[in-house]
């Protein structure tokens, strides 16, 4: 294929067919199936997010084409299977958005984008009931088990709060969050098993993403930026024992205590 040649989706499709292409196909393509190909899938479209926060625009176009690619091999394997192809991929994500968007595509008029919020919601929730064989009419409904647990955490509070189950401030979940820490210091103390650990140290967590949300916080982006905080830290801790001609594994706990004080004092300057 003509590498000059600015290439059209249609050129990518016949590249993935080819690429499966069972006689001269790529023998790693060829050995993939939806579950091997799923974690790349959720990894591109995380370096997606990546480039955008990292406002690199030319990095951005490369890594849509890579999360492109995943719809592209899921919709190749499906069309060998016989199960549907890209072009049914297209026509189901279009006929969506037209179906949920009737005010910009229908008659339909909404007083503010809180009444165009609890309308999408009522359509996907008809949507949602009429592919169900069994009826599920719980608020909790269609909260998707294929997102991150935090997210899935915030979408069950923020669907329950609809309901009024909800605390009416953070004070509240500061006080849950400390019962919580003790429970856990509690497990701690009796020697519990992982597994008590575990169910508790959730807990925890799962207060922490509703404190995050009555805070008006993105925990993703919170937790993003103390990661970037602890690795800044690190690095600079590693700098200044090396600096003293040093390792820092070579030190005792308090002297590496010691470095990042210092470490976060240079930040504060």
């Amino acid at each position: 294929m003509d590498s000059a040649k600015r290439h059209s989706l249609a050129d990518l499709l016949a590249i993935m067919a080819r690429l499966r292409d069972p006689q001269s196909g790529c023998p790693w393509d060829l050995q993939q199936d939806f579950s091997t190909i799923a974690p790349y899938t959720i990894e591109e479209a995380y370096e997606v997010a990546e480039a955008i926060d990292r406002k690199d625009w030319h990095d951005l176009r490369a890594e849509l084409g890579d999360l492109l690619l995943q719809v592209v091999f899921h919709s190749q394997m499906a069309k060998e299977r016989g199960l549907f192809d890209f072009d049914d991929v297209a026509h189901a994500i279009s006929d969506k958005m037209l179906r949920r968007h009737p005010h910009v595509f229908g008659d339909v008029t909404y007083a503010d984008v809180e009444e165009q919020k609890r309308a999408w919601d009522e359509i996907k929730a008809t949507e949602r009931a009429a592919k169900s064989a069994i009826p599920d009419d719980s608020v909790l409904a269609g909260v998707s088990r294929g997102q991150p647990e935090w997210q899935r955490a915030l979408k069950l509070q923020q669907r329950a709060a609809t309901l009024g189950f909800d605390w009416p401030d953070h004070r509240p979940v500061i006080g849950k969050l400390h019962e919580e820490l003790a429970e856990v210091a509690v497990e701690f103390e009796a020697g519990s098993d992982p597994a008590r650990l575990e169910d508790e140290i959730g807990d925890v967590l799962f207060v922490a993403v509703n404190l995050a949300r009555h805070a008006g916080v993105d925990f993703a982006r919170a937790l993003k930026g103390a990661n970037a905080k602890f690795e800044r830290r690190f690095r600079r801790m590693e700098q200044l024992a090396a600096g003293k001609g040093g390792s820092l594994s070579s030190l005792a706990l308090d002297e590496q205590e010691a470095l990042w004080r210092q470490a976060k004092a240079e930040e504060h300057r």
